[in-house]
């Protein structure tokens, strides 16, 4: 079955940077298009990032020009690199397969 594992998450200052994987398996991970989603305390998941199987990234505006989603077809790996964290980019995040498929997800906290 499809299984995808996110890693890399964990307590940051504001400024800071983390850089989050998700593993996949169980899928023509190169055919897929692959996105990072997020969800903070009380509030509704948010797409955070998309990458096509072609390579062609789409991003939130709130997160434009910090975030940077990538993939590595050879690793069946998708990457999100997150730099100048700000509080609000406090949340589990989330890693999605195709708009069908999702990973236990990952916590990423910005905090001084």
């Amino acid at each position: 079955q499809v299984q995808l594992v996110e890693s890399g998450g964990g307590l940051v200052q504001p400024g800071g940077s983390l850089r989050l994987s998700c593993a996949a398996s169980g899928l023509r991970f190169s055919l897929y298009h692959m996105n990072w989603y997020r969800q903070a305390p009380g509030k509704q998941r948010e797409l955070v990032a998309g990458i096509t199987s072609g390579g062609i990234t789409n991003y939130a505006d709130s997160v434009k020009d910090r975030f940077t989603i990538s993939r590595d077809n050879a690793k069946d790996t998708v990457y999100l690199q997150m730099n100048s964290l700000k509080p609000e980019d406090t949340a589990v995040y989330y890693c999605n397969a195709e708009f069908l498929y999702w990973g236990q997800g990952t916590q990423v906290t910005v905090s001084s």
